[in-house]
């Protein structure tokens, strides 16, 4: 007597119709915003006005007047310079993000940390107090020294006779709410900060505001991913007298290649289509896609033919990104499902 089916996953085939069914037409809701894009950027601005219509060849003929219009000899500069700014940006941020957060979340798997939260509060006292110093006048370089000498002094003395400490879980949970806060919730004292450091219309804002932004994000993914890589491999390399850096960079970095490539995509897609802080810090002359996209549709209008080349110009390379990529992110993004 047979008390289980030979396949216990197999459906039947009114089932698996009905599976598919719903697959395919999520799919179409999915994918059919791209495609619209997609012929939009090959249509006259009659063929728009005219109202929708979707098959090339049959519905309208295909024109490339929105690419010469974008990318032709006169206007070819137009789109590049915000272009190369957020290629520039994008990248050196998103890799700036994961080299901090992937060295942050390793300390978090394999260190302690007992911090004391009178001497973080102390600290942040110290920091508010640069920043009032900086608005009254005071050159940033003298408030960062002053600063920083008050919090030694504070921490040497007073700070001896703080008591408590956080963990690991604390300093990770902190960690990861700074990434819930709104960006538009902090860009006031962001753009006063960099204005007053005279940063701001530079590439160097942007990719600081973004390396920070993401830190958080690569700490929650790396940390789980680094608490998947058995620590006896460490520990072998430590008795055969290996360093912690040698660890690092000779077996835990290479075990984590996945969850490191699919952290640096998502990050980079996060820093790539961001808005509002690149709206607030950057100028004409460091302007990213974003920005560039709508103040194109404010000053010209509502042209869907440009819009859409815009677009589609920025979505290509994270495209190729991903599809060139695929293996490495399967495999990042399931690390830990089945831990247990």
């Amino acid at each position: 007597m047979k008390l289980f089916k030979s396949n216990p996953f197999q459906v039947s085939p009114g089932w698996a119709f009905v599976s598919y069914l719903i697959l395919g037409i999520w799919t179409f809701i999915v994918l059919f915003p791209f495609y619209w894009l997609a012929v939009t950027a090959f249509k006259q601005p009659n063929d728009v006005n005219a109202g929708p219509t979707y098959i090339p060849f049959v519905d309208y003929q295909p024109s490339m007047r929105a690419f010469d219009e974008l990318l032709g000899t006169n206007s070819g500069v137009f789109v590049t310079r915000p272009y190369g700014n957020t290629v520039v940006v994008g990248i050196t941020s998103a890799v700036l993000a994961l080299v901090l957060g992937a060295m942050a979340a390793y300390g978090l798997i394999r260190f302690d940390y007992k911090p004391k939260p009178g001497l973080i509060v102390t600290f942040a006292v110290c920091v508010g107090l640069m920043i009032v110093g900086t608005n009254l006048g005071i050159p940033w370089q003298v408030a960062v020294a002053v600063g920083l000498a008050i919090f030694l002094l504070l921490a040497q003395t007073i700070g001896r006779r703080f008591k408590g400490s956080m963990s690991n879980n604390d300093i990770f949970f902190w960690l990861v709410s700074q990434r819930m806060l709104p960006p538009v919730a902090v860009i006031i004292p962001i753009y006063i900060i960099f204005q007053r450091l005279g940063l701001l219309n530079t590439h160097l804002a942007l990719i600081i505001t973004y390396t920070a932004m993401n830190i958080p994000i690569v700490i929650w993914f790396l940390r789980d991913y680094f608490s998947g890589i058995p620590v006896e491999l460490e520990e072998s390399a430590f008795i055969d007298g290996a360093s912690r850096y040698q660890v690092l960079w000779s077996i835990v970095l290479p075990l984590a290649v996945p969850g490191l490539i699919a952290t640096f995509l998502i990050v980079l897609v996060f820093t790539w289509n961001e808005y509002t802080l690149g709206l607030f810090l950057s100028g004409a002359d460091t302007q990213t896609m974003p920005p560039f996209v709508s103040a194109q549709n404010a000053t010209r209008g509502p042209q869907w033919w440009n819009i859409s080349v815009l677009v589609l110009l920025m979505v290509a390379p994270l495209f190729v990104l991903s599809v060139v990529l695929e293996r490495f992110i399967a495999r990042g993004l399931l690390i830990g499902a089945v831990k247990g």
